[in-house]
């Protein structure tokens, strides 16, 4: 399949379609190697679309399209979250309305261990986070890829170095969760490295 690429040469500024600090944190450490300069939706002061999509693909490529198309420039925007086996997928999409307009996740973090005790469940739950990247072009097209990173629930939770739900998350095949690990580990073996992986194949300028 072909996909358009972006060359920093003729494209150096990448909007990055967030007002989490956190993300953006860790997108400008993946963009930053390939030439770009990441500027944020909400440095430039750009409204937050609503989030209407069923999918973490749908709600990239609106956040995506609408930062592209206000500002006139290429724009990278990520939907991700944690999707709970026993809760049936939960909170998947809805991972970050369940910390609250404050963006509270240790509010979040206490519903999920509140909602798997009513069902028996706790430590060791298996658990995946999934990360939705779309890159948007002014002009409305879009490119898309998703990652998967799987393990399981460590309560409570551990860990400074992350944000969201990484405190609560050890990744299959590691002791520490993603609140606990250095981030550059994180980026090699996360949902969002993952989905960085595929675009920087298909989309980033050789």
């Amino acid at each position: 399949m072909n996909r358009r690429t972006l060359d920093p040469t003729r494209e150096p500024q990448l909007v990055i379609a967030t007002h989490n600090p956190g993300k953006l944190r860790e997108i400008e450490a993946l963009i930053a190697p390939h030439g770009f300069t990441a500027l944020s939706a909400g440095a430039l002061g750009l409204p937050e679309p609503v989030e209407d999509g069923t999918t973490f693909i749908e709600n990239a490529r609106i956040k995506a399209l609408a930062s592209a198309q206000a500002s006139g420039k290429p724009a990278l925007a990520d939907d991700s979250g944690i999707a709970v086996d026993a809760l049936h997928g939960a909170p998947g999409i809805f991972s970050a309305r369940w910390a609250g307009l404050g963006k509270d996740f240790g509010m979040a973090i206490e519903r999920v261990h509140t909602e798997l005790a009513w069902r028996g469940h706790g430590e060791g739950a298996a658990a995946h986070f999934v990360c939705a990247l779309t890159l948007a072009w002014p002009d409305g097209h879009c490119e898309d890829f998703e990652g998967i990173v799987r393990g399981t629930l460590t309560f409570p939770a551990r860990g400074e170095r992350g944000f969201g739900y990484d405190p609560i998350f050890t990744p299959d095949g590691m002791t520490q969760t993603y609140g606990e690990i250095d981030p550059y580990e994180k980026a090699v073996t996360s949902h969002r490295g993952d989905a960085f992986r595929q675009l920087e194949a298909g989309c980033l300028h050789p």
